[in-house]
């Protein structure tokens, strides 16, 4: 299956330490061979990078790793095909207007038996995962014409994933920007780095990063994954169905889904 990588943070930081983890994931240390992409938010803007080929033999993956982009809220993804074919449009994380607002979203699973109705928002590829987030929106935007505050909807928004997850595997990353959604059907792990912060190893790659040199005293950053990055660190790990709303950096709403 695919792995997810998100971000979320109270200052703008870079994601330079845990992409290079995952890079090597696509098609190094692990399988995920079939695309890699990352989008970073500033603000309303969203930059966004993707490739169908393997991240670890990828230059532009290369090139992101090299400029320390810093954003208070990453979404990134690496692909293994298993509904749709390799190619840009079915590349992950995939993006649509809604209130305003970019909303970017990348999945990790397989579901079957999915045929929602069509609406406003349409699939570009011929995924399930960028039908389920078609749907998704659909959803909100029918029943939120006007845009409201995430706190509302949030209901909403988890109800959903809870349908998608009785159609297979459905770990996912949302955000508009301002929030990051994480909802586990199967795996995903967070870790929440603050002061006194410390030294850190990556498990794919031999490198290390000491964040007491790279932060201040004030900054949270939390990290997302569906394996933990790091070989020295302590990950807490979802439960089936566990749902989490961050904003910068921190926790602010978690539930447990049936």
């Amino acid at each position: 299956m695919c792995e997810l990588l998100g971000m979320s943070a109270n200052v703008p930081t870079d994601i330079v330490f845990s992409f290079t983890g995952l890079m090597r994931r696509g098609g190094g240390t692990g399988p995920h061979r079939d695309g890699w992409g990352i989008g970073f938010y500033e603000g309303r803007g969203l930059r966004l990078f993707q490739e169908p080929r393997a991240s670890s033999e990828s230059e532009v993956a290369q090139l992101v790793q090299r400029y320390p982009i810093k954003s208070e809220v990453v979404i990134g993804h690496i692909r293994q095909a298993n509904v749709g074919k390799v190619c840009l449009a079915n590349t992950h994380p995939f993006v649509r207007e809604l209130w305003g607002r970019n909303w970017c979203f990348a999945h990790n699973g397989q579901m079957t038996g999915f045929a929602p109705s069509p609406g406003f928002y349409r699939p570009v590829g011929d995924t399930d995962s960028e039908a389920a987030f078609c749907d998704l929106l659909n959803g909100l935007r029918q029943a939120f014409p006007e845009p409201v505050a995430v706190e509302l909807f949030l209901p909403s928004l988890v109800a959903a994933c809870a349908t998608y997850r009785q159609h297979g595997v459905f770990n996912c990353l949302l955000s508009d920007g301002d929030w990051l959604f994480s909802f586990c059907s199967t795996k995903l792990a967070h870790i929440t780095r603050r002061a006194p912060f410390g030294p850190a190893r990556l498990k794919d790659a031999d490198v290390r990063v000491d964040f007491q040199a790279e932060t201040t005293p004030d900054d949270v950053v939390t990290v997302l994954a569906t394996e933990p990055l790091t070989a020295n660190e302590r990950w807490s790990l979802y439960r089936p169905g566990e749902w989490r709303l961050w904003r910068r950096g921190e926790c602010v709403a978690q539930g447990l889904s049936d």
